[in-house]
């Protein structure tokens, strides 16, 4: 049966934070009023031994108004 695993899911949360606020301090140093198009993605990556790596990635399009 299914369940949520609250460690995971905070995991997940923060992974996201981290990636958005990345962009956005990526788009400051390029001089961006904004971000729009904003997309979130998430990898499973498989790593050696039976180890598994969530990995987080925002992208999105750096506006001057």
């Amino acid at each position: 049966m299914g369940g949520r695993s609250a460690g995971y899911e905070r995991s997940l949360r923060e992974a996201r934070q981290t990636a958005l606020e990345e962009m956005v301090a990526e788009a400051e140093e390029l001089g961006a009023d904004g971000v729009i198009g904003v997309d979130v993605d998430y990898e499973s990556l498989q790593m050696g031994q039976g180890g598994s790596m969530l990995m987080v990635s925002a992208s999105g399009t750096a506006v001057k108004l």
